[in-house]
């Protein structure tokens, strides 16, 4: 794949216009015009920049141990800092609308929500209605905004909580409420993952899977982030709700780390493709260490907030 391939996916999967592309490699737009013409060559330096972008966005990352072991570092420095993340975030209001609103926008985003950030800040916290945006999507930012609301204080209280199987549906129903009829109840038929070589589980035999996991997660494991991973392809892989999984796999995310003190897990919108991708390999090919090295970036993104 040439350097044009890679510049042409760069800018569908980032959604970004040739003048915003053009910022974000840090070049002008008549430099990045020519180099998508053909009419010239990035130089070597460019040309690794448009790598490292490509690899991060699309998911071919080139990850070792020594890579992964260094971000735990880094993670666990910043717990020092910062070592009870989410009393930090309930105790301030700012930060708590933050957080709030940068992980509503994201993980609708990833579903395909077409509101923009400001948008979603004017609906959940103004409660705005958007022109020309469709009422499933107001919906879907106040439920979201409802479900972490829910989830927060249930951790803030008691941060041992262990999250039951009704607890998963409670997330479920508020997350799809006035959108899907069967809020909080299990699929009884079967689904598939779209655009996914995954094969989700038969749903004879969800409840007997979800029990399983549900004692998965109760477990005090030896490294938190091969945990988070490994539980969060899990479920996904169980798909257990009929619509919704995705956002109610992330909200699981957000209460493990809350658990080791962590802050929120923000996987952010424009690395959906990495994501999917990371996600996809695990699942598939028990390959964990791309998930948990996408995973340990999430969580630094959620510190860069607390700053």
């Amino acid at each position: 794949m040439n350097y044009v391939d890679k510049l042409v996916i760069l800018q569908k999967v980032t959604e970004k216009t040739q003048t915003e592309l053009a910022d974000f490699l840090g070049v002008s737009f008549p430099t990045l015009n020519s180099w998508l013409n053909g009419k010239s060559i990035p130089r070597n330096k460019a040309q690794e920049r448009i790598d490292l972008l490509y690899q991060e966005y699309t998911g071919v990352d080139r990850v070792d141990e020594s890579s992964l072991s260094a971000k735990k570092q880094k993670i666990a420095a910043l717990q020092k800092k910062y070592p009870d993340p989410l009393n930090t975030i309930i105790r301030r209001k700012d930060l708590y609308d933050t957080f709030v609103l940068e992980l509503t926008y994201h993980t609708n985003s990833i579903e395909g929500s077409t509101l923009n950030e400001p948008e979603v800040k004017a609906v959940i916290f103004d409660n705005a209605v958007i022109p020309d945006k469709t009422v499933i999507e107001h919906q879907e930012a106040k439920n979201h905004q409802a479900a972490l609301a829910s989830l927060f204080k249930q951790l803030n209280d008691n941060r041992e909580t262990r999250i039951s199987e009704d607890e998963i549906k409670k997330m479920h129903a508020i997350l799809m409420n006035g959108i899907y009829p069967n809020a909080g109840q299990y699929r009884t038929h079967p689904v598939r993952i779209v655009s996914s070589r995954v094969v989700t589980a038969n749903y004879i035999k969800i409840e007997e899977l979800m029990r399983k996991h549900v004692t998965e997660l109760k477990k005090k494991p030896a490294d938190v982030f091969t945990h988070l991973v490994q539980t969060h392809a899990h479920f996904e892989q169980i798909h257990p709700f009929s619509d919704g999984n995705g956002r109610v796999g992330r909200l699981l995310l957000h209460a493990l780390a809350a658990r080791y003190s962590l802050p929120p897990v923000l996987i952010k919108r424009e690395k959906k493709q990495a994501y999917y991708t990371y996600l996809e390999r695990a699942q598939i090919k028990d390959e964990y260490m791309f998930l948990e090295s996408f995973i340990c970036d999430a969580i630094l993104e959620a510190y860069k907030l607390l700053k």
